[in-house]
Formats: C-alpha cells, structure tokens, sequence
C-alpha cells in the first residue's frame, strides 16, 4: 500500500484517534519519556489543538492505518518579525522506520509552515537519539548559533 501524508482534521474522529494513538506511542517510548499519557489528557487533546490556531499536525497513513504524526506549534521570530514552526513532536511506528516517513512528513510540514510565512523551522531532539538527529540533519536542521564565540543554543526547560 502507498502512504498518505496530509495534514490532520482534529474534529475528524479518525485523525484525532491516529493522533491520539501514535503521540501515546511515542510518550510510552524511551525517546518520548518512557510513560503513558493520562487518558483524560488524551481524550481532550484534539480539541485544544483545534482551539488553538497556531497548531497544525501531520499524519501518515498506510493505508487505514496512522502509522506517522508530526505535531507543529507556530511561534514568532521577533528577529525576523515573521512566524516561526516548532516541531513539537515526531512518530514514526517503528514498523515504518527507515522508510524517510519523516522526510515525507517534513515536506508536508515545510509546506504548511511557507504557506504560514515562516521564517523558519525549529525542533528539540535529545542528544542520544542518534537515528532522529541524522533524519533532522538530512532535512537540513542544523545547531543554532548566532555568534561562534557564545556557543550553540540550549533547549532549557522549566515546569509549571
């Protein structure tokens, strides 16, 4: 079978069940943190996606079954005066990998995020995740820097 890739309708059940189900994949993986989702997290997510303009996911299909998801948050490049993409989260089921889902999903991604007037794409990866660093360097991520003397940006973060 061949894969769609197309952006995800969160009011359709069945993205919204695809992107439930492929992002609680990822959570239970040791990438993802190794822990479960709360149900009623997920039960509510894709209703606070859609509530939120600035949110866009994409999903992969093989066939009827979701097998890929990408979900993207759209910020502001103060810089740039321009809006930016965060590539908040990425799954590819490990019975697809090595596929380049990822590559076909980012072009989606790019697409959607030229169509938004980004500047930009931006994503956090751990830095043992070795197979999704080379996959975002293949798609052209690279470290971000502004001057080589002050270092590579850090992804710091502080729970609420």
């Amino acid at each position: 079978m061949s894969i769609e890739i197309r952006l995800a309708n969160y009011a359709n059940p069945d993205d919204a069940a695809a992107l439930v189900a492929l992002l609680d994949v990822y959570a239970q993986d040791p990438a993802g943190g190794g822990t479960a989702i709360a149900p009623e997290l997920l039960e509510r997510l894709p209703a606070e996606l859609a509530r939120r303009p600035q949110a866009y996911s994409v999903l992969a299909f093989d066939g009827d079954a979701p097998v890929g998801l990408v979900n993207c948050i759209e910020g502001f490049s103060t810089f740039a005066c321009r809006p930016l993409v965060n590539v908040h989260d990425v799954v590819v089921l490990a019975s697809h990998r090595g596929q380049r889902l990822t590559q076909r999903m980012f072009g989606r991604v790019e697409q959607e995020a030229r169509a938004r007037g980004a500047c930009k794409l931006t994503l956090e990866v751990l830095s043992g995740n070795a197979s999704a660093l080379r996959a975002y360097e293949r798609e052209g991520f690279a470290a971000y820097q502004l001057d080589p003397a002050f270092g590579s940006a850090l992804f710091l973060q502080k729970k609420l």
